[in-house]
């Protein structure tokens, strides 16, 4: 029996282990960049998008349950600190959702695991949404 996503590292291994991982946020980084309607988040990014997609990579590694190398190569992640310097309304929210939802079909993922990580991504990208709305109103 295939374990259930969010038990041990199965949901990384869904995804393909890290090599997976890496071409799903290659991807997402890739449509950001290139679909007007996500190009408002692909603007927050600072010019050298690398270390982002290292970052991202590192973090969801220890979120799906690998190795935890954002810890490993960052130090400790305070998710919604690192991010408290943008503005982040439900807006921004939704088009970062929605653009990790099209990586997700456009790699052909199945629809349970992209239902599963959507609705657990949603819960950090509310947090990171309600830390910005305390900063900047």
């Amino acid at each position: 029996m295939k374990p259930t996503y969010g038990e041990g590292d199965a949901t990384l291994q869904a995804v393909g282990g890290l090599d997976g991982l890496r071409r799903l946020v290659d991807c997402f980084y890739q449509i950001m960049e290139s679909t007007p309607e996500y190009h408002p988040l692909f603007d927050m990014h600072p010019p050298d998008i690398q270390v982002s997609i290292d970052k991202l990579v590192a973090f969801l590694s220890g979120w799906m349950g690998g190795e935890r190398l954002y810890a490993k190569t960052y130090g400790k992640i305070h998710l919604p600190q690192a991010h408290a310097h943008l503005v982040v309304t439900d807006k921004e929210k939704a088009m970062w959702l929605n653009c990790m939802s099209n990586a997700l079909d456009h790699l052909g993922y199945p629809d349970d695991l992209k239902s599963y990580l959507i609705d657990k991504l949603e819960f950090p990208a509310e947090r990171i949404r309600q830390v910005s709305q305390m900063q900047h109103g």
